[in-house]
């Protein structure tokens, strides 16, 4: 991915992260997903209160493209106002696996970023070929 695309991804995580409907921890997050033709889905973290229906930025973003017919995406980017780049959590990383998302972008606000693959990210994933 050139740095290009990479920053316009961040930049439309950053935006979605706007819209992060987080009254109970006030930790907003958004995140983008990039098809592989080239539409970019945002999701932001919506919360609930009852926390274990709470919905978080990538899986949300994952969800609105393949809810409009993507099921290859070929990047997402995190985006927190944290000291370091934000990083999926497990379930989050999951569902990261399930759609074989190659490139991973944690960022912060800052303007930091961090760039993995998907082994990387999650080792040893349970997948299909587990079942």
């Amino acid at each position: 991915m050139i740095e290009q695309e990479l920053q316009k991804l961040i930049q439309a995580a950053i935006e979605t992260r706007k819209q992060s409907y987080s009254p109970y921890s006030n930790f907003a997050v958004g995140a983008a997903v990039l098809s592989n033709d080239g539409y970019i889905y945002g999701g932001c973290n919506i919360e609930n209160a009852s926390y274990g229906l709470t919905n978080c930025a990538e899986r949300t973003a994952i969800f609105n493209a393949v809810s409009d017919g993507k099921r290859n995406i070929s990047a997402i980017a995190v985006v927190a106002d944290t000291d370091r780049p934000c990083s999926p959590c497990g379930a989050c990383r999951q569902v990261i696996g399930e759609f074989k998302i190659p490139c991973i972008i944690m960022a912060n606000l800052k303007g930091e970023y961090k760039t993995v693959t998907l082994e990387e990210l999650l080792p040893f994933s349970f997948s299909n070929t587990d079942l």
